[in-house]
């Protein structure tokens, strides 16, 4: 009698069980079809761009919208390269933004290290600083740091051009990496420095290999800031020394703007970025997830 009454209330529980495993289902669906959704949106633009870059210059004016380009046509990437120099903008652009990448990422770094790991007078302080440095929008700044590098003779140099970019690549650099450093328990150094380390052997031996991920990472960003920066770049350098950004604005004249070209010389500015995000893209990935999980 007891196998017989038990029957009756193992159905439900299936039912109940079945039932959780179909909504779990219908959510992973819903979740996926939100995901296509955002890839689709956020890639369309730089498809379009490749789109136009490849179709003929009359096709990119046509008000009907042709989604694959045909005939193929290289003629746009020919125009692109003989408007203007290509080559030496992209090449100051490469400079600056690698020379602002190794400078804020070895200040930044320091700078991250003292915050996380010392106790100071005044470290709340700087923390709220860097906090408010980069909440302040960039285009308030343009007036004091064209005056301030007037003072010091750095207009129209690329070093002026990077010290520009360090002052909104550096907060970012030393806030991403303090979060970082923070989640690396102070047990290890401590540790290693009981096993004969000194305070920097103990960095560089067991906290730098750890962090590593979240510096590259950390670069990535601060690279694309800086190779995708117009506004100082147009303010501060002279149009013989124009950045890769700047040089874009070459294919809008008075007689209107030439949009296959222009998409093409993007194209091209895309290609070191797409390089840089291959090469990293397994530390790029670490570093992001690092601190995620403690153990």
């Amino acid at each position: 009698m007891s196998a017989l009454t038990s029957r009756p209330t193992a159905a439900p529980a299936v039912i109940t069980a079945t039932a959780a495993e179909r909504r779990r289902r219908n959510a992973k669906r819903g979740w996926n079809v939100v995901g296509l959704l955002v890839f689709v949106v956020t890639a369309f633009p730089v498809y379009w761009m490749i789109n136009t870059a490849f179709k003929p210059a009359k096709d990119a004016i046509d008000p009907k919208p042709h989604f694959f380009p045909w005939p193929v046509s290289l003629e746009n990437f020919r125009r692109a390269l003989n408007i203007s120099d290509f080559w030496g903008p992209v090449e100051r652009s490469l400079i600056v933004s690698a020379s602002t990448v190794v400078i804020g990422a070895i200040i930044g770094l320091l700078a991250a290290l003292a915050i996380s790991r010392f106790a100071f007078r005044g470290r709340k302080v700087v923390i709220v600083g860097i906090l408010t440095v980069q909440m302040v929008p960039l285009v308030a700044m343009i007036i004091p740091v064209f005056l301030l590098l007037n003072q010091i003779h750095q207009i129209d140099k690329l070093s002026g051009l990077v010290l520009t970019y360090l002052t909104f690549v550096l907060p970012f650099t030393v806030w991403t990496l303090r979060g970082f450093i923070v989640n690396i328990p102070k047990e290890l150094e401590e540790a290693a420095m009981v096993d004969g380390c000194s305070r920097t052997g103990a960095f560089i031996r067991v906290v730098f290999p750890l962090l590593a991920p979240g510096l590259v990472a950390t670069s990535i960003y601060a690279f694309i800031q800086a190779w995708n920066e117009f506004l100082y770049a147009l303010l501060v350098m002279s149009q013989e020394h124009e950045t890769a950004t700047v040089w874009l604005g070459t294919f809008t004249t008075q007689h209107g703007t030439e949009y296959a070209p222009m998409m093409a010389g993007s194209t091209m500015m895309g290609v070191p970025v797409v390089i840089l995000f291959l090469l990293v893209q397994r530390r790029m990935a670490a570093g992001l997830t690092a601190g995620a999980v403690k153990g």
